[in-house]
């Protein structure tokens, strides 16, 4: 433990990456600017409800399981990963039902009832997906690109699988019913990406759910990142809580000093950002040349879209109700039009609903039930509203709909609800312009154009989760952990 390293943030990214850096016997602390670790995996406790603030979605167990697996640990001993079945109903204003999952045989059925003719089209989309999760997951999701030189050795790949091409424009090469090529192509949302400009890359989740499944952990996601705090402190780690870093100090081209908001100060080898890539190089680094100059690069970039998210605990069960739904608005193109293009906030829109009790009831009192309804909703820099006036109104339009479809008498059974806007990303994450997702995940956004997992100009400052390579969602965090923690762990050697 000769080396130490310091991890700003205790999100999915963060902690994947403490725990990397503590087993390889760097003495490792996070600090978590909030009053517990979680970032966008935090939670709330309501009335006897559990609200998980961010991913409900886990894909990829080995991923994770990798990390306990580093010293002789299994996953098991923290975390219980509980199947979901099916994996998303998607559900169309028209009624139509689509069940979509990895069960070949169900997915056959519901293919030919939904899309009657496009299975063999089906199955020629899913090899391709197979092909660009072996290049673009398997083969680069963990390196570093930190020149062009690195990109180009991609080109040639990313070139055969037709990168330049969207998600959507892939899919419909494939398939011919709208709805199909929907439900084929929504995946890019829950990574900040339009389905209509996203990389035809992105096409590798749906290899990516079909080979590994969809999980739930047992008393919410939060749950998953319980259970790596304690293992990074069983390993030796330190976390530090509710103390936000407010200065990065520097001297040339070097981290000296990590300095917090209650005047804690300390040295370390190493530094490294879970922060918002944003406020990483403007708000951290403000004595610092060459931060100062990234943060106004980065400012110039696409992001993400926000989200608008209802929480509610309802009086009753709802067997009937799967873990995910996509309650499909419509519109689909218009409405991405309108969220990344032209920074409205349309009268329709497509909600997520999640609905964890009917995987696991513990998170909920007995006979009751959790939600959340979510929808995109463009960042602050293309939406500037006022989130305090239009968030009541939207909310009762989103359980209005959520009632329509699903839930008739949803007002009277409501026990507690609230609703998180952009503005609350803006402010308790201090995300750039409120984004959930960071810089958008197009081509020219992506690999050595994201931030680089190690800073070209500060040389023992490094960047982890959504804003580097690979991008969001858990599985890409992770994986920036890992592609992150193998320079660190060589640099500090």
């Amino acid at each position: 433990m000769s080396r130490s390293a310091c991890v700003i943030g205790a999100g999915f990214g963060g902690l994947a990456l403490a725990i990397r850096l503590q087993s390889a016997g760097i003495a490792t602390t996070v600090i978590e600017a909030r009053d517990r670790p979680g970032g966008r995996g935090y939670y709330w406790e309501r009335d006897g409800f559990t609200f998980d603030a961010g991913p409900t979605v886990i894909t990829d167990p080995p991923c994770l399981k990798e990390l306990w697996a580093l010293t002789g640990h299994d996953i098991a001993e923290d975390v219980e990963l509980m199947p979901v079945m099916p994996f998303y109903r998607l559900n169309w204003p028209d009624g139509v039902n689509f069940d979509y999952s990895n069960d070949d045989a169900g997915l056959k059925a519901e293919i030919d009832r939904v899309a009657p003719g496009d299975w063999e089209g089906y199955e020629q989309f899913l090899r391709y997906s197979a092909h660009v999760h072996d290049e673009g997951y398997v083969k680069l999701g963990t390196v570093p690109f930190l020149d062009f030189a690195s990109m180009l050795k991609a080109a040639p790949a990313l070139a055969k699988h037709q990168a330049w091409r969207s998600v959507y424009s892939m899919v419909s090469s494939f398939v011919k019913s709208e709805k199909l090529r929907e439900a084929l192509s929504f995946h890019t949302l829950l990574v900040g990406g339009n389905p209509m400009t996203t990389s035809a890359i992105y096409a590798l989740i749906h290899k990516l759910e079909k080979d590994g499944g969809v999980w739930w952990a047992k008393g919410g996601t939060n749950r998953l990142i319980a259970g790596m705090v304690r293992h990074f402190e069983r390993i030796g780690g330190t976390i530090r809580v509710h103390d936000p870093v407010v200065q990065l100090h520097s001297v040339g081209d070097r981290i000296t000093e990590v300095e917090t908001q209650s005047g804690w100060r300390e040295r370390f080898d190493a530094v490294a950002s879970n922060a918002d890539i944003v406020h990483t190089y403007r708000d951290l680094l403000t004595g610092n040349a060459a931060g100062q100059a990234q943060a106004k690069k980065l400012a110039r970039k696409r992001y993400s879209p926000s989200l608008f998210v209802v929480h509610f605990g309802v009086e009753g069960t709802w067997p009937g109700i799967p873990h995910h739904m996509i309650l499909f608005g419509p519109r689909y193109k218009g409405l991405l039009d309108d969220i990344y293009q032209h920074g409205v906030l349309p009268q329709d829109f497509s909600i997520y609903l999640h609905h964890p009790t009917v995987t696991d009831p513990s998170v909920a009192p007995a006979g009751k039930s959790t939600f959340y309804a979510l929808v995109p909703v463009a960042h602050m820099g293309k939406l500037p509203i006022d989130w305090e006036q239009v968030g009541p109104l939207l909310e009762k339009r989103i359980l209005d709909e959520v009632g329509r479809r699903l839930i008739p008498d949803i007002h009277d059974r409501i026990i507690t609800k609230f609703h998180y806007a952009p503005r609350d990303f803006a402010m308790d994450l201090n995300a750039h312009l409120g984004s959930a997702f960071s810089l958008e995940p197009i081509l020219t956004q992506s690999a050595y154009f994201r931030g680089h997992n190690r800073d070209d100009r500060i040389r023992n400052l490094y960047l982890v989760g959504a804003g580097t390579h690979p991008g969001a969602g858990i599985p890409g965090v992770v994986g920036s952990a890992k592609a992150t923690a193998g320079l660190m762990i060589e640099d500090l050697a």
